[in-house]
């Protein structure tokens, strides 16, 4: 139903001005740029009653427009990428700033005719119209195709998708500012947590990702939502940036730790907690509770508060697990590989000890996932054990005085 010219009646003025009053709450509160460009592509869908709309953003650093927003047949989170000095009609309306409505799009030459094709949607009549900030600077292109009536688009439809355009233009300008600031957060996030573990791991990137993934999937499988299942993961690369104040004589030390060294190594979760305390960012927060507290055991039996049970953050907890799986799976100087399967059992016979049972409980049912990240190692990794047939014994899980926190090389 066209939400401006129902059919059998018109729309009063104070309809439509309620409809646009509705849409610019609904997009001013979105602060989630692919969320804003849905809800903006579905509301305008509605309110002209076309068969498609397509939400294009000029991208400066590759000098192209793009969408990943299509309201059609065949367009549903498809990316659409098109060069911003291109001939065609959304290059044309970005760079000129100019709407270009066209009663038979196939008879313009500049129409290409490429995304019909490989979505079997055929565009009769198109219209597009810049997408322009306070300033007046483009931001992109909204396009609408197909009027459910067969009509062409007129002036008073041109007017319409122009009045929406630039009250999306500045909800879009808050979110894509938002998305750079969240972005830069978690590079800079990445970066301090690469800079704590670069000195004491073979492999950097995949450890911090590899901790990242498990402790999302873990967190989903313990119920929390999406959103705090996302802060989790993004949190997670900065639980040892307390290294950074550790020597690499005691950091990088290829045997056992005396008592003294270790009570040095143990430090690291004091000195993480204390670069991440009085955070402001909820990102931060969350790796400030994992940072101190990830040594921590449901025994009561870990470091540095000897904390117990649910006394332990729910955020620590599931870091924990991934955090030690990881660990076991990859060389290390002072310790060899385990196949997954011997790490997997390790994490079972810690539940109650080491680990929160709940949270055991929610790895056995993602490990089938977890695994599948460790398919690339080898027996050819360095100090890799090979796969046993059989589960292994109480004895090759914790040889003595060789692995209770294993990436810590205890005296």
């Amino acid at each position: 139903m066209n939400a401006f010219s129902s059919p059998g009646r018109k729309r009063s003025a104070e309809e439509k001005l309620n409809m646009l009053v509705e849409f610019g709450a609904r997009i001013s509160c979105e602060l989630r740029l692919d969320k804003l460009l849905d809800i903006i592509a579905q509301q305008i869908s509605t309110m002209l009653d076309v068969g498609r709309c397509t939400v294009y953003l000029t991208d400066n650093n590759t000098h192209e427009l793009w969408s990943k927003i299509a309201r059609g047949k065949g367009l549903e989170h498809t990316e659409i990428r098109v060069p911003l000095h291109g001939s065609g009609i959304i290059s044309v309306v970005a760079r000129t700033g100019k709407t270009i409505n066209l009663a038979n799009a196939y008879e313009d030459p500049r129409f290409s005719m490429d995304v019909d094709m490989v979505t079997d949607f055929r565009t009769r009549s198109m219209l597009a119209v810049p997408l322009k900030n306070n300033s007046g600077q483009v931001l992109g292109v909204f396009q609408v195709a197909n009027k459910a009536d067969g009509s062409p688009f007129d002036k008073h439809d041109e007017g319409i998708l122009l009045l929406l355009a630039t009250l999306a233009g500045s909800a879009i300008e808050i979110a894509k500012l938002y998305q750079d600031i969240h972005v830069s957060q978690l590079e800079t996030i990445y970066r301090l947590a690469v800079t704590a573990e670069y000195r004491d791991q073979q492999d950097t990137r995949s450890h911090l990702k590899n901790i990242s993934i498990i402790s999302y999937l873990l967190a989903l499988a313990m119920g929390l939502s999406k959103k705090e299942a996302e802060l989790i993961k993004n949190a997670s690369p900065l639980h040892d940036i307390g290294k950074v104040a550790l020597a690499d004589n005691i950091l990088l030390k290829p045997g056992k730790l005396t008592p003294e060294e270790f009570e040095i190594m143990k430090s690291h979760t004091i000195y993480g907690g204390r670069i991440l305390e009085g955070a402001h960012s909820k990102v931060l927060q969350t790796a400030h509770k994992m940072s101190l507290y990830h040594h921590e055991k449901w025994n009561g039996k870990g470091y540095p508060k000897g904390l117990k049970g649910e006394e332990i953050p729910l955020e620590a907890r599931i870091l924990t697990i991934a955090d030690v799986f990881d660990a076991l799976c990859v060389f290390r100087v002072y310790k060899k590989a385990w196949p997954t399967s011997e790490a997997y059992a390790y994490i079972l016979e810690e539940s109650g000890k080491s680990f929160d049972p709940r949270c055991v409980e929610a790895f056995k049912r993602i490990y089938p996932s977890v695994r599948k990240l460790y398919a690339h190692l080898s027996v050819n990794q360095p100090g890799y054990k090979e796969e046993k047939s059989e589960a292994p014994s109480q004895t090759q899980l914790v040889p003595p005085k060789t692995i209770t926190t294993p990436h810590h090389k205890l005296p």
